[in-house]
């Protein structure tokens, strides 16, 4: 009688590049932590831990404390680039224009691109949040492209029906919406349930 085998555990990746926006790569990884149900895999860029100290009151480490597993992006040898280690999908947040291209184009000199790359050829879910203003003809191609290969586009753009307060009302209502894509309930969301005041109008 074969022996039931281990189930492995629910995973995703987080990767964080160097665009501007490191608080939503933050944020992110705070929600999966307090949402729970998932190791989380980190891999950042050079420029995103030099955007840590820029855009953020936290140092390097604080970062990667709220990760279940961090990786050298050097190292083309780690765990996520292989198709044959299971995860959910990948979240690229922020994703800069130079990742969103070697994505495009299949580049894997990296880990984060690996990674990223393993998940479209494994037919996961690749969420990325390309962050740059304003978008050339180049920008827009390259995020075209992406689309039509699967990769679901996400820009950091705020919504504002929920009357956000705050630059955490903000980055709480970008991040929900990201990580309901992946059937995470991160208790950040408020979902739209209509406008009642118009029917009332009427």
């Amino acid at each position: 009688m074969a022996r039931a085998g281990k189930s492995e555990p629910r995973r995703i990746i987080v990767g964080i590049s160097g665009a501007s926006g490191m608080p939503y790569g933050v944020r992110l990884l705070e929600a999966l932590r307090r949402a729970g149900g998932h190791e989380v895999h980190l891999v950042m860029s050079e420029a995103a831990k030099l955007n840590v100290g820029i855009e953020t009151d936290l140092k390097i480490k604080d970062v990667e404390k709220l990760a279940d597993v961090v990786h050298s992006i050097r190292n083309i040898s780690a765990s996520i680039a292989s198709g044959s280690f299971r995860t959910e999908g990948m979240i690229v947040a922020p994703c800069s224009m130079r990742t969103l291209s070697s994505i495009v184009h299949s580049n894997s000199e990296n880990l984060l691109l690996r990674a990223a790359d393993v998940v479209l050829k494994e037919r996961r879910r690749l969420v990325v949040m390309p962050r740059e203003a304003p978008l050339h003809t180049g920008h827009c191609k390259l995020m075209y492209e992406a689309s039509l290969m699967g990769v679901i586009v996400f820009p950091p753009l705020p919504a504002f029906y929920n009357r956000p307060r705050s630059i955490d009302d903000l980055l709480d209502g970008t991040v929900g919406r990201v990580l309901d894509l992946f059937g995470i309930d991160s208790g950040l969301l408020r979902p739209w349930t209509g406008n009642t005041q118009l029917a009332e109008d009427e």
